[in-house]
């Protein structure tokens, strides 16, 4: 999976979110490494790219961000639905070996050694924490400034999604409620835009 790896342009890193996938979310601080679903997630500038995301103070995941000041957002695939499933239902604070409960495979990119990354997925970006505490506390809402951004290029390359080109299984997943998903639907274009 690795082999397919590139980088993406730091100016099109908001491509990598901006059709409102579900994410992981990732951190790691010196003592503890968390990873979790999150559902809220949106570019917010283009240049510097920024990131926002919804963090609900009950989890453990939160509290890593806020020790470390790094995460990272990766967008999984169809293929990971249990694993994604299983991240956002079951707490760390109540399940330390969480990770290991689930089968999370975790890698760091070169450069990033203190940020992992889950194996799998289709995109990273990789953030540091633009404290704003009033946020944070008020709205649950982190915001990141991303410093790099990753994609398999089977599926993300020359600065646009693929999907109509790969298997179903590399498709976004979208939550709606519970354990309720869909998968990113067909590319469609305004004629205008043609």
């Amino acid at each position: 999976m690795l082999k397919h790896l590139q980088a993406v342009p730091l100016d099109k890193a908001y491509r990598l979110i901006n059709h409102g996938p579900t994410v992981l979310v990732s951190s790691q601080d010196q003592h503890t490494t968390g990873v979790m679903s999150a559902a809220w997630a949106c570019a917010l500038e283009f240049s510097p790219a920024k990131v926002t995301v919804v963090l609900d103070k009950s989890c453990k995941t939160r509290e890593i961000i806020e020790h470390s000041g790094r995460f990272a957002l990766q967008v999984p695939t169809l293929q990971q639905i249990d694993l994604v499933y299983a991240l956002g239902m079951i707490s760390q604070y109540d399940a330390p070996e969480k990770l290991r409960q689930c089968g999370v495979e975790l890698f760091h990119f070169k450069g990033h050694a203190n940020l992992p990354v889950v194996q799998g997925c289709s995109a990273w970006l990789l953030c540091e924490l633009i404290p704003e505490p009033h946020n944070q506390q008020q709205h649950d809402l982190f915001i990141g400034r991303v410093v790099a951004a990753y994609a398999d290029e089977r599926v993300f390359r020359n600065g646009h999604w693929h999907y109509q080109d790969v298997d179903p299984s590399f498709k976004s997943l979208h939550h709606v409620a519970g354990g309720h998903f869909y998968t990113i639907g067909d590319a469609v274009s305004a004629p205008q835009s043609k």
